[in-house]
């Protein structure tokens, strides 16, 4: 088993695979001397963890068990994550909005999707952790497919804000030139006949997505929540439109379903 020696319990906390990165009592409560081990590393008997500084109130800590010892709690589970964010606490560390940005780096959310899904993998786990691991897998998945796209991600954002956008049949946009602009954007793509019409088609409705995005930032920064419903209906078309570019063909007909 690997041991390392950390000088600070911010390099503890970033070691550690954990992706919720609780600590559990044994690392916050033993003197420095001794090794200690997070719940999540013991479990898979990957890592053991030696910290050689403490901070103060943790250290305040070790002091009073290792005088008692009789005394010292067991050490208590780690805490799961209660949001899709807090699977990603490297790209996503600022947490939501209106604390964090509503646009995120999607390439750096999905390397550190892949790293979360290595460790959480079932078959890295022996027999009696194969469930609890593969409950956790599919959590991250969950939270990685709704983080990255920008539709699923605001209309996630709203239903924890107790806002349903998806499942509101009745949430659409009342604006006679977004729906000429959905009507025109149809009829060009059922008249393109050229792969390159259709990339340019892309190319114009790449703009309308991302200016949607910035719309959408700018509206969860300020928490207008009603605002970011209205966004997040209009970017519903445009992502619907994106979906018949990506499935053209040509002679094709093209079904825009709100």
């Amino acid at each position: 088993m690997e041991q390392l020696v950390f000088r600070s319990s911010r390099q503890l906390r970033r070691a550690c695979p954990n992706p919720s990165r609780t600590l559990c009592a044994t690392v916050l409560q033993r003197s420095y001397a001794n090794p200690s081990i997070c719940l999540a590393c013991r479990a898979r008997g990957e890592l053991t963890i030696k910290p050689t500084i403490l901070p103060r109130r943790w250290a305040s800590q070790a002091t009073t068990a290792s005088s008692n010892p009789r005394t010292e709690p067991a050490p208590s589970p780690s805490k799961p994550p209660q949001t899709h964010y807090e699977f990603f606490p490297k790209t996503l560390q600022i947490g939501p909005p209106p604390t964090g940005p509503f646009v995120i780096d999607v390439r750096e959310l999905r390397k550190e999707f892949l790293q979360l899904q290595a460790v959480a993998h079932p078959d890295r786990h022996p027999q009696e952790l194969k469930q609890s691991a593969e409950a956790t897998s599919a959590r991250i998945n969950e939270a990685y497919k709704t983080l990255q796209d920008p539709l699923l991600r605001a209309q996630y954002l709203l239903s924890l804000r107790g806002i349903d956008v998806a499942e509101d049949e009745a949430a659409k946009v009342e604006d006679p030139e977004l729906l000429m602009e959905v009507l025109d954007a149809r009829e060009q793509i059922e008249t393109a006949h050229e792969e390159e019409e259709v990339q340019e088609l892309r190319a114009v409705n790449d703009e309308r997505i991302a200016k949607s995005e910035k719309i959408l930032d700018e509206m969860f920064r300020r928490d207008d929540l009603e605002r970011a419903k209205r966004e997040a209906v209009k970017l519903r078309y445009w992502i619907n439109i994106k979906e018949s570019l990506d499935a053209w063909e040509r002679g094709k007909p093209v079904v825009l379903i709100h």
